[in-house]
């Protein structure tokens, strides 16, 4: 789905060479990923670290997950500032 914060994500990962694949994503895509987040106006960016009580990076936010919160903060702060 289209939203503002997951653009606003998109668009950093892509200043920071994120790779970012836009497409439907099987279950056993998501069962393999080394990380999972959910993007969302109220979360920013949340964690996901069970689905379908299968366990997700480890069950535990991983460094992409860190890099790219860190760096929506930036940007936010600057846009208030």
């Amino acid at each position: 789905m289209n939203g503002i914060t997951r653009q606003k994500v998109i668009d950093l990962c892509r200043t920071l060479e994120i790779p970012v694949f836009e497409r439907n994503f099987s279950l056993i895509d998501a069962y393999s990923a080394d990380e999972a987040f959910l993007t969302g106006t109220f979360g920013a960016q949340t964690p996901v670290f069970i689905i379908d009580g299968r366990v997700i990076g480890g069950g535990k936010a991983g460094p992409v997950f860190h890099q790219i919160r860190a760096a929506y903060k930036q940007l936010i702060s600057e846009k208030r500032g």
